[in-house]
């Protein structure tokens, strides 16, 4: 039902977006620079994990993983010490030209495989004197302290590149209404908590991979220069280069798409000389 609501709300926003005319939207002109800080929410889609090292090269099909949202109190989501704990989207665009930017963000998502799930293992682990030792072949196991525990937690970090279109919606005051549709890709740097069968724990930034996603959004600014933002966003994930142990020649890798739920807070600075009231957007 989940999907089906954001999809049916993606593709209303996109009508919007490219069927409205702008009026004058100073806030929304070139050469306006804006940055927002915010939360996001996540859920990702199941995926089978290939491990493989000296000792092991196996396959979990199916496996399943959830976000890990920090509890709301304002010291967690707004001490300037504890601000980056949370699940957090931070951004920096520039508009190139009328109701269009390019921007560059950093989305902090974090993904912790679920445990006590039953999987279905296919492959081997040989060596390990973990009680795992064998060949399978798609035998179910339970993913648990002592096989596995697989976190992205500090985080699933998607530093990523992004354009927009925006589009006025509604004016009312000092209020405008703003429809956005964008794309963007960048490459993935997490921070991977893994605990595999007995071999010795990792814990370290590395880049895993790259991905792609679609975003749409509605934003409400406040004389033209304070905005609150709610996007939907969605894409694809690949991560060929996990880091599961101490070892350099272990690792894993897996495909995933995921979504986002995200709300933000902002500001725009005019970076025109002229006085921004002279101007006004055209198609």
């Amino acid at each position: 039902m989940r999907k089906h609501f954001l999809s049916v709300l993606f593709i209303l926003n996109f009508n919007l977006v490219l069927s409205q005319s702008p009026s004058d939207r100073n806030s929304l002109q070139k050469n306006n620079l804006y940055l927002y800080w915010g939360w996001n929410w996540s859920a990702y889609t199941d995926s089978n994990i290939k491990f493989k090292g000296d000792n092991h090269n196996f396959v979990l099909a199916d496996v399943t993983a959830q976000d890990r949202p920090s509890p709301f109190s304002f010291k967690t989501y707004l001490h300037p010490l504890h601000i980056t704990s949370p699940q957090y989207n931070v951004r920096v665009g520039y508009f190139f030209k009328d109701r269009w930017d390019i921007s560059l963000g950093v989305d902090h998502m974090k993904y912790v495989v679920d445990q006590n799930q039953t999987v279905y293992l296919s492959g081997f682990i040989n060596g390990t004197g973990s009680g795992y030792d064998g060949n399978y072949n798609n035998s179910p196991v339970v993913i648990e302290p002592g096989f596995l525990e697989l976190e992205h937690t500090d985080g699933l970090n998607y530093v990523n590149l992004e354009v927009r279109k925006h589009t006025q919606l509604l004016k009312f005051g000092k209020f405008d209404l703003n429809g956005q549709l964008g794309g963007g890709l960048g490459g993935y740097m997490p921070k991977t908590d893994a605990s595999l069968l007995n071999f010795k724990r990792n814990d370290e930034w590395h880049w895993a991979g790259f991905g792609m996603h679609l975003v749409t959004g509605l934003n409400l600014t406040f004389l033209q220069r304070f905005f609150v933002q709610t996007e939907l966003k969605g894409g694809y994930i690949n991560l060929p280069n996990i880091k599961t142990t101490s070892s350099p020649t272990d690792g894993a890798k897996q495909k995933f798409m995921f979504s986002q739920i995200n709300i933000l807070f902002g500001g725009i600075f005019n970076l025109n000389k002229t006085d921004s009231k002279s101007e006004t957007i055209s198609l």
